[in-house]
Order: structure tokens, then sequence, then C-alpha cells
């Protein structure tokens, strides 16, 4: 990997360079994806099919559209009962983790008669799309169902591309049945987007999507936003490093690594004060790609986005940090709480050599569906939140709003809203017609 002194010119360089993997710069596909999302709003299940055959093979009808109970039990056949054990424990790690950020309706009450409140609801129908293909994220799926599940939402339909032969992959099929989804739907790309923004004759509307997927996927998210709610759109993955001379460059190689090989556009930074560990990491990446699988894409990803940045101070390394604003951000100092403490922006923090990225990515319990390209400054990881809804609650009584009328009619003279001051006003005797 390349080290780079941290300047501020180095700085704002890799910042320009990080944000063009953004799916707002992708604007060439934006036409194929309005085309598509016009199509199946206007044709329904005809244009789902015809996509779904254009795209993925797959010969769909209303009748092979959802997955049925006989394929979910051949699904749980093919896949490695350990494996199911490992689901089974992951679930219950990342259950009881979104069980705490549960919130209760609550109300306050004051003897003059004034109730005021804010009612939690859960939406009722959610989206969750899931990558297809040759992959299989069986851990993606219950990273965005069981937070829906945990927050009360009754409808949780996914969506995922078929195989050719109209199937999908079993350990994702296990994964959807195990975290609580209500349906399976063989439908994937900018046309499953389409489907469950507006609705067709087999799949109903929902009230949000969730979930990853390729540039197509986040594009058509993008576009139906406000017909329904999204939870992002995601870009490439990310990690940052932040590390002193105590930090061991195998762990620090290994770690970048692990986000490199999603694809060639993810990123993967270290940041340090220790020229010793900069040499020895940037030698032991080169060591662990040679032996990796999926040397080609990982070797892509560094050449792109890979970076060694020597800072002068930790100070210096810090305000990186916040500036880059990463999707995963391992700190690996003498002190990690303590550092922890100077960080403003990323979406998952892990402290210490032990916490390694991929223990989020499968097992601890927080989501790990986060903010990319810088949007950690104002998003948050995928949580029990983005599937409930909030409400106001207000009611007075008629010697509480006695008490405050004229303020009220004052203050919407004073905006020109004479109907809000007679609103007031006839509760009360008067009349307010003019703004005088």
């Amino acid at each position: 990997m390349r080290i780079i002194p941290l300047t501020e010119d180095s700085k704002n360089n890799i910042l320009d360079d990080l944000l063009k993997r953004s799916p707002n710069n992708y604007d060439q596909y934006q036409d194929t994806v309005n085309e598509i999302l016009k199509d199946v709003r206007e044709k329904g299940d005809q244009a789902v099919f015809q996509y779904t055959k254009k795209f993925d093979g797959a010969c769909l009808t209303p009748d092979t559209l959802y997955v049925k109970e006989d394929e979910i039990k051949e699904a749980y056949s093919q896949v490695d009962p350990e494996l199911i054990e490992v689901m089974k424990r992951s679930i219950a790690n990342i259950r009881s983790f979104h069980e705490k950020q549960l919130h209760n309706s609550w109300f306050t009450t004051r003897e003059d008669g004034v109730i005021l409140g804010q009612r939690i609801t859960p939406l009722e129908s959610v989206g969750v799309y899931v990558p297809g293909g040759k992959a299989a994220y069986p851990s993606s799926v219950l990273m965005n169902i069981i937070p829906a599940k945990t927050a009360g939402v009754k409808r949780i339909v996914m969506v995922t591309p078929p195989g050719a032969d109209g199937r999908i992959n079993p350990a994702t099929l296990v994964a959807a049945h195990l975290a609580g989804a209500t349906e399976v739907c063989k439908v994937g790309g900018a046309q499953a987007v389409a489907a469950l923004a507006y609705g067709t004759e087999s799949i109903p509307k929902v009230d949000k999507i969730a979930g990853p997927g390729n540039i197509f996927v986040a594009l058509a998210k993008k576009s139906v936003y406000g017909h329904v709610n999204i939870d992002s759109v995601a870009g490439p993955s990310e990690i940052m490093i932040l590390a002193d001379e105590t930090a061991n460059p195998r762990y620090v190689a290994a770690d970048l690594l692990s986000q490199a090989e999603h694809d060639e556009l993810a990123s993967a930074i270290l940041v340090t004060t220790s020229r010793e560990l900069a040499e020895k990491v940037s030698a032991q990446t080169e060591e662990f790609t040679a032996a990796l699988s999926r040397r080609d894409i990982i070797s892509r990803s560094i050449e792109n986005y890979g970076y060694i940045l020597l800072a002068e101070t930790m100070e210096d390394a810090i305000d990186t940090v916040n500036a880059v604003a990463s999707e995963h951000l391992e700190i690996l100092t003498a002190s990690p709480f303590d550092t922890m403490t100077r960080v403003k922006n990323a979406g998952a923090i892990f402290l210490g050599e032990y916490s390694s990225e991929p223990l989020g990515d499968y097992f601890a319990g927080p989501n790990h569906v986060l903010p990319t390209n810088g949007t950690a400054k104002f998003f948050s990881p995928l949580s029990v939140d983005d599937f409930v809804k909030k409400s106001s609650v207000i009611s007075y009584s008629k010697e509480a709003l006695e008490e405050v009328h004229e303020d009220i009619i004052r203050f919407a003279k004073a905006e020109h809203l004479t109907a809000h001051a007679n609103s007031i006003a006839v509760r009360f005797g008067k009349e307010v017609f003019n703004e005088d």
C-alpha cells in the first residue's frame, strides 16, 4: 500500500477521491433506472416479469413469484446445520442489541387539564432488499429484518434476485425465515424497488425500503424516495484504522483487506503516527493479498482507494478521521477508549485489537448497515428507530385553552393567518375576520 504524508492537500485529495464513489456520481445509469421505474409503475407485474427474465434469466408467474413453504424446507436441508446454529446465535445477539433501542410512548399531564405526549407506532409494511446472483449475504438479511421485526412491523417482505432456475440462495432463504420475514419475493434490481414503491397486482406497496444493492438499486431507491421512505442510498464499503506504534501490523493489514475484498470501489485507509507501523503494514498487505482468494478485487481496491497516511501528531490523525467520517472505524491505540472520546464521525467504532470489523458484520449485535461516503457526519446505523414513526399528542381542557387563547390569537395575527386566529376565538364567543 502506498504511504502518503498527511497534509491538508493530501487529506483533501483523498476526500475528493472517496466522494467520486458516491451513487450521486453515476448519472449515466439514471435514464435506465427511470425507464424501469416507469414501466413497472405503468405495467405492474408484466414489467416485473419481463425485467426478471431479461436480467436474471428466470421466468416468473404470479404463482411462482413468492417462495413457498416447501422451498424453505428444501433450503434448510441444503445449508450446513452448523451454519444454521451460528446464524441462530448471531440472531440472538442482534435481537438483544436492538431490543435496547425500543422506546415507549409517553404522556405528561397538568392539573389544568393539559395532556401532552408522543405516540410511537411501528410501520405497517417494509420491503427489505437483499443482493443475489453469485453472492449470498445472509448477514445482511439478519441486519435488515431483525430491527424491523423488533420494532413491531407486521409485514416484512424480502426481495432478492432469483437464479435462472427461479430459486433463491438457500442460506439467504434460511436467514430470512429465521429472522422473521413474512414473505420472500423472487425479484431483484430496480424493478424490485419499483414494485415495492408503487405496488403491482401481486406485490403490495410498502411504507419503507431498506437494504443494500448495486448502483441500479441505489439509484432506484433514491428516485422513489417520497413515494416510500428509504433507509439510505448506500455507497461502497469502507474502513479506516486509526493506529499508533502499539498496533500489531498483521492485524491492521488483515483488517484493511477485509473491506477491500468487497469490490473495486471499496476504500481501506490507515492513518498512523508511526512510520515503522506504516511500512510493516504496507509489506504485510502485499503478503496477505497474494494468498487471498479475492486477490484481484483486493488489488484493484487498494490501488484505487487504499492509503496509508502518516500523520505528525495524533491530533492531526483524529482530525482526518472526523473529516473522512468512515463507515467502519477501528481504533488500535494504547488507550482506544480515550481516543474514541475525540472521534465525532464514524458509522461503527471498533475498539482494541480483538474487535476487528468482521465481528460487527456477523455476530456482535450492532447493525452493520452503516452510513457511507462521509454521511456518518449526519446519518446513523440502521436501527429500530428506522421502522417506527412518532405522533405528537395534544389535549387541552377549556380552562387551559382560555388561559392562553389571547396569546395564540396574537401570534396568528402576526403571521397574517386570521383563520387560525378565528379557530381559537370562536371557542370563546369571539370572531376574528381581519388582522386588527
